[in-house]
């Protein structure tokens, strides 16, 4: 990645310095249309791309900035991208869902209908369906279970209900598209929920400390590994599919 969409998804950036970045960036980007927010380091480089300004999970504290700099230089989309865990029981690893609406709380915004048509043409056989957002890791099986019984969502994830919000703040069109990584039936080990360092990035130490003290959980760990892979693998895939901005700058 470069510019700002690197900055950004690598470090948080100081206050002083950020408008005077995301100026800098704009006026050599001019043909950026959206802004897409990740959750991860892994998924901010495969989402990196022409017309495309990634923002990664950790720099919260400058999205509001981010999103009004953007709206007055001219983007007019933003997209969730990445992975999410699954509520809908008939959803595998690497299923592919693509948000009819996201939902936080009681509040459920709808997306951008074409921009999701467009996302839905280009990947076959994905869902069109609610996706929920949360603030916190959501590991257990019959937590998943009741949210998808009381909700109907078919995924959540850390990301889509922050790009909703945003997207109302500041008339911006959204979209949400996430990959399917670990199913609603499979447990996400403690070990894999202490391996998500702040910053997007995986914290192997935290990963073998909490292995040490908890070994039971190594085969389920594997298993987790291994879907992990998959989900990657599916969007390094779809993202060549999806092409510059994320198929939206043909709706502007």
């Amino acid at each position: 990645m470069n510019s700002i969409g690197a900055t950004l998804s690598e470090r948080p950036l100081a206050d002083s310095d950020f408008a005077d970045r995301f100026a800098d960036s704009a006026l050599e980007s001019q043909h950026r249309t959206v802004i897409a927010l990740v959750g991860m380091a892994f998924e901010a480089k495969i989402a990196a791309g022409p017309g495309v300004l990634v923002v990664c999970r950790n720099s919260r504290r400058e999205l509001a900035s981010v999103a009004e700099s953007a709206a007055r230089q001219g983007y007019r989309g933003i997209i969730s991208f990445g992975v999410a865990g699954g509520l809908d029981s008939s959803l595998r690893t690497g299923d592919w869902v693509v948000a009819s609406a996201v939902l936080e709380s009681q509040i459920a915004r709808a997306t951008d209908p074409a921009w999701s048509r467009r996302l839905l043409n280009v990947i076959s056989n994905a869902s069109h369906a609610p996706i929920i957002g949360v603030d916190a890791p959501v590991a257990e099986p019959t937590v998943k279970r009741e949210l998808h019984r009381t909700t109907g969502a078919a995924a959540v994830d850390m990301e889509s209900h922050v790009v909703a919000r945003l997207a109302a703040a500041h008339g911006l069109a959204f979209a949400a598209v996430r990959v399917i990584i670990d199913p609603a039936h499979r447990r996400v080990p403690s070990a894999a929920l202490l391996g998500m360092a702040e910053d997007g990035r995986t914290d192997i130490w935290a990963v073998l400390r909490d292995l040490v003290v908890r070994p039971s959980q190594l085969s389920l760990l594997i298993r987790t590994a291994i879907d992990a892979f998959a989900a990657r693998a599916e969007l390094l895939r779809v993202r060549q599919l999806l092409g510059p901005h994320f198929r939206f700058a043909d709706l502007t």
